[in-house]
């Protein structure tokens, strides 16, 4: 699913279950000490298809141990971002010669639990939520909105080390299934930082998926259809450490 809005160069490993085997390496195991069954399997669900998107780029298996703000650290070399919400799991992984700073994040259908909304988005956001739920009013623009932001940071933290808040980053939706972000960081960021991510978002059934890499790049996202809903989307249903 999430390759439909991948650019060249961005390798991806998908899962929307636990049942395949999943074995941790002992680094990534001691992280899960103490957690519940669920959340350990999803996690080593997620670290497989990590390892998945490095095979690919001709990589050997390798621990995806935390960094600094919980970022997996990946090799070097390589960019890449992990998610998971039920249902689903999935890793992207590219060169930094590819693409310098990538993120994903994805999200079950629905809207946001009351009250959300307003902690993580402008007066200019909200209003331009309304329209496009006017436009498309099967689509949970909040919940998309949310997401897109969570893959702006995903790339942007990564690259800069610098915490972003919701409402630093202005993301403008388009019911064609793309999504532009100007970032207003509140400290002063680093000299050569990316303030403008470009993305893709697509809804299948009842996930939603959002992609960000840095603009300017080499973004040629794949085939766009009507609002991001893949074929056979249903309008009806769309909408810490990874």
């Amino acid at each position: 699913m999430i390759e439909e809005i991948l650019p060249p160069g961005v390798r991806s490993a998908e899962a929307f279950d636990d049942l395949a085997p999943a074995p941790l390496f002992p680094e990534e195991a001691a992280l899960m000490t103490g957690r519940r069954q669920r959340r350990r399997a999803q996690f080593a669900t997620a670290r497989a298809c990590a390892r998945r998107t490095l095979a690919e780029l001709g990589l050997p298996p390798a621990p995806l141990l935390p960094g600094p703000g919980g970022a997996p650290r990946w090799p070097d070399g390589v960019v890449g971002s992990i998610t998971h919400c039920d249902g689903y799991r999935a890793a992207v992984a590219a060169r930094r010669t590819d693409v310098a700073a990538l993120g994903i994040d994805a999200e079950p259908a629905g809207p946001l639990p009351r009250g959300v909304l307003g902690l993580i988005t402008s007066t200019t956001e909200r209003t331009a939520l309304e329209r496009l739920g006017e436009r498309a009013p099967g689509v949970c623009w909040d919940r998309l909105l949310f997401s897109a932001k969570e893959s702006v940071y995903k790339a942007w933290y990564p690259a800069t080390g610098r915490w972003l808040g919701f409402t630093e980053a202005e993301v403008r939706l388009s019911p064609t299934g793309t999504f532009t972000a100007d970032l207003h960081p509140s400290t002063p960021p680093p000299r050569d930082a990316t303030l403008r991510f470009a993305g893709r978002w697509l809804v299948r059934g009842d996930l939603l998926v959002t992609f960000a890499a840095r603009s300017g790049g080499p973004f040629r996202p794949g085939p766009e259809s009507v609002c991001g809903l893949s074929p056979g989307g249903a309008p009806g249903l769309a909408p810490g450490t990874a």
